[in-house]
């Protein structure tokens, strides 16, 4: 490849290795005056790309030493990758521009993430995440328990995410959020949900002290984009518009009703057929009785919101709390029971079903 010739797309990047990105991400914006473009993944970031001063900076802790650095030079989708050696040892990274956010193969295993043993970082804007899904069924899937302790003003900033789908479930306490084309911010209160299509621009403004949502997308790893560019609430409202074939759905619980399947109540929130059939989101209630789980689909994953009861496939069974996560393979069959009074549950199936 001849970049002299060839058309370049998009800045290049000087690609610096670091093994504290909080420490050196910091560093770079409050001492050296950078400001955040991209930053991946949100829960545990070891990414982050910076804007400042006419450079444009990745910081990589997945690049261990400082002889590892080089500059990255995209090219346009459909090129050919590479990598150069230049006279001085300078390495040059040849990548494609705007690569589809790759979908790791499935790798499935039952898990049970229980409350009672949580293990807490931090992440982006200041939040603390626990990770319901360890392992990621391969990188297929984060589902990740995310708490702001303070009341007041969130330091977010517009962005958005490159992504299969993504969702952000209101366990406790409210939030306000804005949206793209979606007109004036408004709250999500507990119990609400909304889906978030691939690359719509929002931002969080404030929330309650403490704030506790769900959030779940596919892949595992993406990257979450700073916009400079766009401010929110935006002049266009088009509440209809698709992003990447998905549509911005927002579930108010309040106005739904409760339907009967079997033993169960639920309450569908829409978000299967704003995705396309991608992921369907339900919430659960079960008073008495049991539920029956078997499936032929990547997953079927629940989150205990309320209540407690038991777990089952055919050995001896697994006592829920309110909290715990669960991961349910294809090809088993799975029983849940509720315990003295009634289990609430978020129940999550990819595809929808």
């Amino acid at each position: 490849m001849d970049l002299a010739t060839d058309q370049a797309s998009g800045p290049a990047e000087v690609v610096l290795a670091c093994d504290e990105l909080e420490q050196t991400l910091d560093f770079f914006t409050d001492r050296l005056g950078f400001a955040v473009d991209q930053i991946m993944p949100a829960d545990k970031p070891n990414r982050a790309v910076l804007i400042g001063h006419g450079v444009r900076l990745r910081l990589d802790t997945k690049r261990a030493t400082p002889d590892m650095s080089c500059l990255r030079v995209y090219v346009p989708p459909g090129a050919t990758e590479c990598s150069l050696l230049a006279p001085n040892g300078t390495r040059i990274e040849c990548v494609q521009a705007e690569r589809p956010v790759p979908l790791p193969a499935l790798d499935p295993a039952f898990l049970h993430t229980r409350m009672a043993d949580p293990a807490w970082s931090s992440g982006r804007a200041g939040m603390r995440y626990r990770d319901l899904i360890p392992g990621r069924f391969g990188g297929r899937f984060v589902a990740s328990h995310i708490v702001i302790d303070e009341a007041g003003p969130v330091p977010d900033y517009v962005h958005f995410h490159r992504v299969r789908m993504q969702f952000i479930y209101c366990w406790k306490g409210w939030a306000k959020l804005v949206y793209e084309d979606q007109g004036e911010p408004f709250l999500l209160r507990e119990g609400d949900c909304v889906l978030q299509p691939p690359t719509i621009r929002h931002r969080v403004l404030e929330s309650s002290g403490p704030l506790e949502v769900i959030e779940f997308g596919s892949p595992a790893e993406h990257p979450t984009h700073a916009d400079t560019e766009m401010a929110l609430p935006n002049a266009t409202v088009n509440r209809s518009r698709r992003f990447e074939g998905q549509q911005f759905v927002r579930f108010q619980q309040r106005q739904v009703d409760w339907k009967s399947e079997g033993a169960l109540r639920f309450k569908d929130t829409g978000i299967e057929t704003a995705s396309n059939g991608t992921v369907s989101v339900r919430v659960l209630e079960l008073a008495s009785g049991r539920f029956e789980v078997e499936h032929q689909g990547e997953l079927v994953f629940l989150v205990v919101l309320d209540g407690a009861g038991s777990l089952s496939d055919g050995v001896d069974p697994q006592p829920l709390s309110s909290g715990d996560a669960l991961s349910l393979p294809a090809g088993r069959r799975f029983a849940v029971e509720s315990d003295q009074r009634p289990i609430k549950m978020l129940e999550v199936r990819v595809p929808a079903s």
